[in-house]
């Protein structure tokens, strides 16, 4: 599993820049990075070399701020191997809230990050198809 950084912030010009200043700033180094927004407000979902400081140093900076687990699995940069991971997790009727992707590696295969809607069993299911999930360590 893999720990994500999720921060509420408003939808506005300089917000996200407001994140990664901070971020930047605390010597926190962003790995990944998704937003999902609506008109006022909107998610950014981050992996980060470190969470706990990343949270600790927004959250003094008035940012609501949550550190939650997700599922990170290696796929190696080929045809089809996406669609064979959700094809996977769709026969065992898992639900996928959200997935993003981060390439950068230094040589090594991209990792694909969700949320499941049963993480448990979708850790089965990767397991016994033989798709590579990857521990934060070996971010």
């Amino acid at each position: 599993m893999i720990k994500q950084v999720s921060i509420f912030v408003e939808n506005k010009p300089g917000a996200m820049m407001e994140i990664t200043e901070a971020l930047s700033s605390a010597q926190v180094n962003i790995r990944a990075i998704a937003a999902f927004d609506t008109p006022e407000f909107g998610i950014l979902r981050l992996v980060v070399d470190n969470p706990k400081k990343a949270k600790e140093d927004l959250t003094s900076k008035g940012f609501v701020v949550r550190i939650q687990e997700v599922i990170g699995v290696e796929l190696q940069d080929e045809k089809g191997t996406l669609n064979h991971m959700l094809t996977c997790l769709s026969r065992a009727n898992i639900n996928m809230n959200y997935i993003y992707s981060f390439v950068i590696r230094q040589g090594r295969a991209p990792i694909m990050v969700f949320q499941a809607d049963d993480e448990e069993k979708a850790k089965e299911v990767l397991t016994r198809e033989g798709i590579k999930m990857i521990k934060e360590e070996e971010l």
